[in-house]
């Protein structure tokens, strides 16, 4: 009997850590079968820890933390944590056998990568931002492949290490047109006025919760647009409250949005953060955007992301702090200029990628044959 492969998926604190180590997983699984066995690893008390075996796979977690921008006690505990999790993480990767170790970002993917580097265990990253995150520069220099989703990334990573692959997502992104009025009858909308999907995230966002507030009246009264307004399950209450009275047919609001495929299907223009996995299923849908960069997340990478689309005129970006008054401006700037859309819809299509996950597979296999 073959001997099953072994491969150790790490990364977490956030869903745009988890679930392109999660579409990996899944397309290894396709390709191996039962040939493959599978071990995440995480952070203890962090998403990944209940959203991993929810899907069905393995995971242990590591002490590891981050470090905090104020001076707290907790900042005083952390070289113990890290000393704690590279021992852990050492064990993992010997009793577990891994023949590749393939890193995320996040906190526990720097003991386990840094581990398995200095047991000669080949190791694979996934960056998924077009500014490198700190954990990946480092582990750079012992990675066989560095796999990205933007070009120019040879400023972060060694270029004779560097493969395309983008960034890997779960579930299925059309950019077939032919199921718009599926869509539009999905969410209950008339097909001769257009479509702004407005969408937070699963937690929500506030300033684009803001930005709705501000405009909600506005829309109803001039009844030109038709709105999907995904508040987020945190603000759920809040703007359900907020809408409580006003008649909006031409405003779908829900804390999440079951068919997010239908919503892209749908849309005309897309109003959101620029997260990593965000602007891949917009490049793959070929969608408009409007991206409003959070000015909280580390290095602001998402300016950053969100600058890479413009630079090539394949969005229009709004600044946090000039959001409420500024994101239906520019909304409606693109409604007006149809060959501007056209021009972003093609643009975004080009820095699409729909077989990111299958090219990681490749470059996993090639590894650990090499």
């Amino acid at each position: 009997m073959e001997r099953k492969l072994k491969i150790i998926l790490s990364g977490g604190g956030t869903g745009g850590h988890i679930y392109p180590a999660v579409a990996v997983a899944e397309a290894l699984q396709r390709r191996l079968g039962d040939g493959v066995e599978l071990l995440f690893v995480g952070a203890e008390g962090k998403m990944e820890m209940e959203k991993i075996p929810a899907l069905g796979y393995r995971i242990e977690g590591l002490p590891v933390a981050g470090l905090q921008r104020k001076l707290t006690p907790a900042n005083l505990l952390l070289p113990f944590k890290v000393f704690s999790s590279v021992s852990r993480a050492r064990r993992i990767v010997r009793r577990f056998g891994a023949d590749a170790a393939v890193g995320f970002g996040g906190y526990a993917s720097a003991p386990v990568l840094w581990s398995a580097q200095r047991m000669g265990v080949p190791t694979l990253i996934q960056e998924q931002n077009s500014y490198a995150g700190m954990t990946n520069k480092i582990l750079a220099s012992g990675a066989r492949r560095i796999c990205v989703a933007y070009e120019g990334m040879e400023r972060f990573f060694p270029k004779d290490r560097i493969v395309m692959t983008g960034n890997p997502l779960r579930g299925r992104f059309s950019r077939s047109g032919d199921r718009r009025a599926e869509a539009l009858e999905y969410f209950g909308f008339r097909p001769d006025k257009p479509v702004v999907l407005v969408v937070g995230g699963s937690l929500g966002t506030r300033t684009l919760n803001e930005v709705m507030k501000a405009e909600a009246d506005r829309l109803i009264a001039e009844d030109r647009l038709q709105v999907i307004w995904q508040t987020g399950k945190y603000y759920e209450r809040e703007m359900a409250g907020f809408m409580a009275g006003r008649t909006a047919p031409a405003i779908w609001r829900g804390a999440f949005i079951e068919r997010m495929d239908l919503a892209y299907a749908a849309a005309d223009v897309v109003v959101s953060r620029s997260g990593a996995g965000t602007i891949s299923e917009l490049c793959l849908v070929g969608k408009p955007a409007v991206f409003v960069p959070s000015p909280n997340v580390a290095e602001d990478h998402q300016t950053k992301n969100a600058m890479a689309l413009v630079e090539k005129d394949a969005a229009a970006m709004v600044r946090d702090d000039e959001a409420v008054h500024g994101v239906f401006p520019a909304v409606g700037k693109l409604l007006a200029d149809p060959q501007r859309m056209e021009r972003m819809r093609l643009n975004m299509m080009k820095l699409g990628v729909e077989d990111s996950a299958e090219r990681i597979v490749d470059e996993i296999l090639d590894v650990v044959k090499r």
